[in-house]
């Protein structure tokens, strides 16, 4: 599976300098925010495969102005061809928004997605806009990392998480791509593109029954 990640600059390779059929080797396209509600209906317009979103900070518009042909995945687990995406939009609160946060009201978002996740038997890839404390932050209080997240990939340990919200330009050394454990973590900034290998998802999808009656059996010992 081929995902084009696109998040917090509109990309002149799509956008401006778009030609016929440049979409179609993606088999999804994830923003991970921060992006102009048009420039999301555009790629809409021209693939045939899901355009799944997320908020940014700045994407108070949204509610006024979503973007056309795009799914919102915010607080759910979205299946598509075998993986399941976690969406948890925003940034740390630093001023008045709809979109930002304090860690704790994150860790009251993620907990309220508990049975979502159970039944999902987790989540192969969590969507965020932030990044995780610690993992890719930035250090001032706007671009400062959830905690919360930290917790999650502890305790999910998804093969990836993505995000956006820190920019190339924020640092000379930007690492697109760092692990944390058994996780990935990616900066989808602008664009990236992640390949995923169908072998790989279909062994994620044998492993989930397995993780599923591994907690059972732990459940049951405990009782």
């Amino acid at each position: 599976m081929k995902i084009l990640i696109v998040s917090d600059k509109e990309s002149k390779a799509l956008w401006d300098y778009y030609t016929p059929g440049m979409l179609d080797e993606y088999d999804l396209i994830l923003s991970c925010g921060d992006l102009e509600p048009e420039y999301l209906s555009f790629l809409a317009t021209f693939t045939k495969v899901p355009v799944l979103y997320i908020h940014g900070n700045h994407d108070d518009c949204y509610e006024k102005k979503p973007p056309e042909g795009c799914t919102c995945i915010e607080d759910t687990v979205y299946r598509y061809k075998g993986i399941r995406i976690l969406g948890l939009g925003g940034s740390m609160r630093y001023k008045p928004g709809i979109n930002q946060y304090t860690d704790t009201e994150m860790r009251h978002r993620i907990h309220s997605l508990r049975f979502r996740i159970f039944r999902n038997r987790g989540f192969d890839i969590l969507l965020t806009h932030s990044p995780a404390e610690g993992l890719g932050d930035g250090e001032d209080i706007a671009h400062h990392g959830f905690a919360a997240f930290v917790r999650m990939i502890d305790k999910y340990r998804p093969k990836y998480m993505i995000h956006g919200h820190v920019h190339a330009n924020y640092t000379r050394n930007l690492k697109r791509v760092t692990a944390y454990g058994d996780t990935q973590i990616i900066n989808g900034y602008e664009k990236y593109v992640l390949e995923i290998p169908d072998e790989e998802i279909a062994r994620w999808e044998q492993e989930a029954p397995k993780r599923k009656r591994h907690r059972r059996r732990h459940k049951d010992a405990v009782e």
